[in-house]
């Protein structure tokens, strides 16, 4: 297996201490941008019931869903206490020439 690069949106398409969706094939992912103008990227779907994170809220580095208010922390995937237990995987993320890019396994 190895990973492959997508593009997925410029960097200021993405507001700092924000989130976004991006769907590819079958997958659902959340990609983050900190207060530091770092990014990050997430499974999209919260782990408790399939929610997309997207529209959930992000407060320094911690997504919090918007349906039952579970937390993860977006850089590690940390599941943050109930009612989530299972953490997020993560993905890496690069920027290059201006675009957020995407590392997915094929």
């Amino acid at each position: 297996m190895t990973d492959q690069w997508i593009d997925v949106c410029a960097v200021d398409d993405i507001d700092d201490e924000d989130v976004i969706r991006f769907d590819h094939g079958q997958h659902t992912y959340a990609v983050y941008r900190s207060a530091d103008s770092e990014f990050f990227a997430t499974a999209g779907l919260c782990t408790h019931e399939s929610i997309h994170l997207a529209d959930g809220l992000v407060m320094e580095h911690v997504i919090e869903c918007p349906k039952h208010n579970g937390r993860f922390d977006y850089r590690s995937g940390k599941a943050l206490g109930a009612p989530v237990c299972v953490n997020l995987k993560t993905y890496e993320v690069r920027v290059e020439a201006g675009r957020v890019l995407l590392a997915i396994t094929v």
